[in-house]
């Protein structure tokens, strides 16, 4: 803890964003940076806490203390190595990760002022790919192959932690390139699609083969597979979105979130689609059902395409707005209101709605109508009661976008040398708890392949 006092003589400031009518020009990284002298005085607020509940929080284990005080010491390349002691891809969740950490810092329970662990990540990271502190290693091989199905953030971290112990890992994509939800989920404005192929460019200098355009089904899983290697990893996240099946589903105009924000991500990537499959928000007016970050990344997309309005839904109540919830005290995460970049940029946000139908003209979307409700406690228990509020109304809108979270998949009886990791396994969540799963996961199928006894381990 290089100074005692400063969690009490400076106050938390973060980087912020580009200025609004600047950043929705363009599909740029929104986030700016703080000045060096600025972030190691943020890194110096960690107080070094008796017990770091910021550790407790990550699922990587990550030690905020540790690489906090290294910073503010001015030592970055210390800082870098302890932070990749625990997190493969420190670079990724600087960016995206909701800092489960800060939530449970103690100076977060105290003056809601928590260290600014996420923006110090990235920095750190940042300077470690510019001053050549990223280097790629080369372990000793130990003769066995182990295949990773899918490229996303737990696929990642499995291939290269299994990489990393020596085996010989080929990744198999469905799409063009690696990333997953990473690539074809989050838009470029939070995440500069160059930061993950960056990574990949060490990845496979590392040893890591990729196999692209190999869309390898669940349901009838390739036995070639599992005799080919002596171990397969699973790792294809939550492909299907979940579906709003009320009248005028079929309209044109209404798309799931990731239809449009993963054909604008390819268009910027220099994908050239036809003006009748281009899904775009020009001069429209866009509705967003769904509350969660998706929704968000769908109303700035939207915003860069040139909308005309955003309005975004939810059928949930809204949360409390402020620091944190009386109802949900921590040690658990507090259930507040976000307000994101992309809400700033402009949006109508309406809670407690529910949609009743789509509404169109000649098989192209003009309006949804939607009706206020409230929830009531189910006298049985359980889930609570839906009960109208007020009469139906119709919003106009010309592109609709379903953002209403991702099923669980159902995985059948796989050979005992195949593991599931990641939303795969676990259904979707936040990309630290994918990347944490595949590590678990390639310990798991290590610990396998060992316990096998192979004459090579």
């Amino acid at each position: 803890m290089g100074n005692p006092k400063a969690f009490i003589e400076i106050h938390r400031q973060e980087a912020g964003y580009r200025p609004l009518h600047d950043r929705i020009h363009d599909f740029g990284e929104v986030e700016q940076t703080l000045n060096t002298r600025e972030r190691k005085l943020q890194a110096s607020r960690c107080m070094d806490c008796g017990v770091p509940f910021c550790h407790w929080a990550c699922p990587l284990g990550n030690k905020p203390p540790e690489w906090n005080d290294a910073l503010y010491r001015g030592d970055w390349e210390l800082a870098y190595h302890l932070l990749a002691a625990t997190n493969p891809f420190p670079e990724w969740t600087g960016r995206v990760c909701p800092a489960l950490c800060e939530k449970a810092c103690v100076l977060n329970l105290f003056d809601h002022e928590p260290t600014t662990n996420r923006e110090d990540e990235a920095a750190i990271t940042e300077a470690a790919f510019r001053e050549g502190y990223i280097t790629a290693r080369h372990p000793q091989r130990n003769g066995l192959r182990v295949a990773v199905v899918g490229s996303g953030p737990s696929g990642l971290a499995a291939a290269n932690a299994m990489n990393l112990m020596g085996y010989e890992v080929t990744v198999y994509e469905k799409n063009e390139s690696a990333g997953g939800l990473l690539r074809y989920g989050i838009p470029n404005f939070k995440l500069n699609k160059a930061i993950i192929d960056r990574r990949l460019r060490l990845l496979e200098e590392e040893g890591i083969d990729f196999c692209f355009g190999q869309d390898i089904p669940l349901d009838d899983f390739p036995s070639a597979l599992t005799t080919d290697y002596d171990a397969v990893i699973i790792a294809t996240g939550t492909p299907t979105a979940r579906d709003l099946p009320v009248a005028g589903r079929d309209l044109k105009g209404v798309y799931f979130a990731l239809e449009l924000l993963a054909q604008q991500n390819r268009v910027l990537a220099g994908m050239e689609v036809s003006k009748e499959d281009r899904i775009t928000a020009k001069g429209k007016d866009v509705l967003v059902i769904g509350g969660g970050d998706t929704g968000s990344d769908c109303i700035g997309t939207a915003h860069r395409q040139g909308c005309k309005s955003v309005t975004q839904i939810e059928i949930m109540p809204k949360p409390i707005e402020g620091p944190s919830d009386p109802q949900n005290p921590w040690p658990a995460y507090p259930r507040t209101l976000k307000t994101t970049s992309s809400h700033e940029e402009g949006c109508t946000r309406r809670w407690n709605i529910n949609t009743l139908e789509f509404v169109g003209k000649n098989g192209h979307l003009t309006g949804v109508k939607i009706q206020e409700i409230d929830w009531q406690p189910n006298p049985e228990g359980g889930r609570p009661l839906m009960v109208p509020k007020s009469q139906p109304e119709i919003i106009k809108a010309e592109l609709v976008l379903l953002a209403m979270g991702f099923l669980k998949p159902q995985h059948p009886q796989y050979a005992d040398n195949v593991f599931v990791c990641g939303d795969a396994a676990n259904g979707a969540s936040l990309v630290v708890r994918a990347i944490a799963s595949g590590i678990e996961t390639a310990a798991r199928a290590d610990r396998y392949l060992k316990d096998k006894n192979h004459p090579r381990l």
